[in-house]
C-alpha cells in the first residue's frame, strides 16, 4: 500500500492567522498519526509563514510515523534537517517567496549541487528524496545525484485531470516506468485530492508516497480530520 504522508503547512498558516496556538500544531500531527497518516510532511520557508523552524524540532519530538521535511537547501535548511535528522528529506527548487512549489529540478543544470547537499545528508543516514517533473533527461539524470527517491510534481496532471485523466497520467506513467528502471524509488505530492488520487496511485507501478497537504485540509472542513484521512487512505488501497 503507498504510504500517506500529510502536510500539516496549511494548519500553521491558521494558527499563525491570529498569532496563538490554535490549531495546536503538534496535537494535530499526533492526532494524523493516530488517525492512521503513515507519515507527517512539513515545509518550512524562509520567512515561516506557515511552519516555524522551531515547529521543526518540536514535530520531530513526537512524531513517531515516518518525519519528512521539505524545503530548498540553502544553509539553513541543511542545517535544520542535520540537527533534526529526518527519516526523509525532500528538496524542492523554490526560490524565496515563491507561494508554492510549482517546478521540478532541472536534474543536469542542477547535478553538482544537488550531488553536494544529497552527499552530506547521506552521510547522516537521512534518506533524500528530490522534487522532479516528468522530462525524461531529468528522470535520467537523477540517479547522478545520488538521491535515493523522486517525488514527482503531480501540479500537471491534477490540472488535466478533468479534461482528460488518461492524457494526464500517460506522462507519469512513462517517467515511473523509467524510474524503476533506473533503481529510483517514487514519491508524488501537489494538488492530489480525492478526486484523483486513486487513478493516480492505480496507474503508477512503485508508488511508495504521497505527500498531501492542502486538499486534505480543506476536506477536513466538510468531513472531520479523521473522517478525511480515512477517506484519503482508502484511495490509495
Amino acid at each position: 500500500m503507498t504510504k500517506l504522508s500529510v502536510n500539516i503547512n496549511k494548519v500553521a498558516t491558521i494558527r499563525n492567522a491570529r498569532g496563538n496556538n490554535l490549531p495546536n500544531l503538534i496535537q494535530v500531527a499526533s492526532d494524523c498519526e493516530k488517525f492512521g497518516a503513515q507519515g507527517i510532511t512539513v515545509h518550512p520557508r524562509p520567512d515561516e509563514r506557515h511552519i516555524t523552524y522551531q515547529d521543526v524540532y518540536d514535530l520531530k519530538k513526537v512524531v513517531t510515523t515516518e518525519f519528512n521535511i521539505e524545503g530548498f537547501p540553502n544553509t539553513k535548511f541543511i542545517n535544520l534537517v542535520l540537527e533534526t535528522k529526518p527519516e526523509q528529506v525532500t528538496l524542492v527548487p523554490d526560490p524565496p517567496g515563491v507561494l508554492t512549489s510549482n517546478a521540478g529540478w532541472d536534474t543536469l543544470k542542477q547535478k553538482d549541487f544537488l550531488k553536494e547537499v544529497i552527499k552530506e545528508f547521506k552521510n547522516n543516514n537521512i534518506r533524500t528524496s528530490i522534487f522532479i517533473d516528468t522530462e525524461i533527461r531529468n528522470i535520467e539524470n537523477a540517479p547522478e545525484t545520488g538521491a535515493d527517491r523522486i517525488e514527482f510534481y503531480t501540479g500537471p496532471y491534477a490540472e488535466n485531470f478533468t479534461s482528460n485523466k488518461e492524457n494526464a497520467i500517460a506522462p507519469f506513467i512513462k517517467a515511473a516506468n523509467l524510474a524503476n528502471s533506473l533503481g529510483l524509488e517514487i514519491n508524488a505530492g501537489h494538488d492530489l485530492n480525492l478526486e484523483n488520487l486513486n487513478f493516480f496511485k492505480t496507474n503508477i507501478n512503485g508508488l511508495l508516497e504521497v505527500s498531501i497537504g492542502h486538499a486534505l485540509i480543506c476536506d477536513s472542513l466538510y468531513f472531520g480530520l479523521e473522517n478525511t484521512i480515512q477517506k484519503y487512505l482508502n484511495c490509495l488501497k
